[in-house]
């Protein structure tokens, strides 16, 4: 339950609008992702929740939210490279 920690209801307003914006965005666009569209909406959800005490307004959450998204993946995708894999056995 990514968003119990908030409990004004404009910050959970302000939430579930930047999560259907950002996921919007993301699957527009050709960024990676790490798990099924459920998983990565949920991981989604809790950046966006980390974020909203944090921002001004809901454009600043979004692409707060997008770029830190991005940016587990492209982080994520770097350390499983090849030279992060385990030695074959030949």
């Amino acid at each position: 339950m990514p968003f119990r920690s908030l409990t004004d209801p404009v910050d959970l307003a302000r939430a579930f609008a930047a999560v259907e914006e950002a996921w919007a965005e993301i699957r527009s666009s050709s960024h990676d992702r790490m798990g099924t569209e459920e998983q990565e909406r949920e991981r989604l959800k809790f950046i966006v929740a980390s974020l909203v005490p944090m921002v001004l307004d809901e454009q600043e959450l979004v692409a707060r939210a997008v770029e830190q998204f991005t940016r587990t993946v492209r982080t994520s995708s770097v350390l499983s490279g090849p030279e992060n894999e385990e030695p074959r056995a030949r």
